[in-house]
């Protein structure tokens, strides 16, 4: 871990946790919060340099979620019709877009927030919002405050772990399982909470 705490100044680490959220908006199986997790936990390990790469690694993972739910947000509006049959397929996802289109018309978009730590939510939320044509000011305030407290919240795992356990791999591993329980409860709550007027769904904006 020391030794890959040593890589983290390096242009190569940032890229490649960027590269690993950005991707897993289409690839939920990505371990991007793993990676994340891990690149806390060594930069941990550092010294005076720790700050200053927990910062970078931060914002690196927040700006790359923003990006990813964009460009799956544009592509979902340019294929919106395709993916609504997809998701007209199955009464869950539908239910899901939505409770997020009436969460985005009332301004609610607490469940974009919620969604980026349940598993596939960040998936559901982007594209779904991009079938639907909801208005990116609507979705993309919202986006941002999901990206940067999740990787706000995957960085403090690591790096938090790591001083009081050590920058081991045991610290990693604990750490992980804290980022899982979050996503277990996330999910949880998009399933039970119910959302107030969950039936009614948002104007579309007029495509672009």
């Amino acid at each position: 871990m020391e030794s890959f705490g040593s890589l983290i100044g390096s242009p190569w680490v940032y890229a490649v946790v960027a590269l690993s959220v950005l991707l897993d908006v289409f690839l939920p199986v990505l371990p991007s919060g793993v990676l994340v997790i891990a690149a806390a936990t060594a930069a941990a390990a550092g010294t005076a340099t720790d700050v200053p790469g927990i910062l970078i690694l931060t914002l690196c993972a927040a700006t790359a979620s923003v990006l990813g739910d964009l460009v799956a947000y544009r592509l979902a509006w340019r294929c919106g019709d395709r993916l609504d049959r997809a998701l007209a397929r199955s009464r869950r996802l539908t239910g899901a877009q939505e409770r997020l289109g009436g969460a985005l018309a009332r301004g609610g978009g607490g469940l974009v927030v919620l969604a980026r730590f349940a598993p596939a939510g960040r998936s559901l939320v982007s594209l779904g919002a991009g079938a639907a044509r909801r208005r990116a000011r609507d979705f993309l305030p919202w986006s941002a405050l999901a990206g940067l407290s999740w990787a706000a919240y995957s960085v403090a795992l690591g790096y938090l772990g790591a001083h009081w356990l050590g920058a081991t791999w045991l610290a990693t591993a604990v750490s992980v399982a804290a980022l899982f329980g979050a996503g277990a409860g996330a999910a949880y709550l998009m399933r039970r909470r119910p959302m107030p007027g969950a039936g009614v769904v948002a104007q579309p904006a007029k495509a672009s």
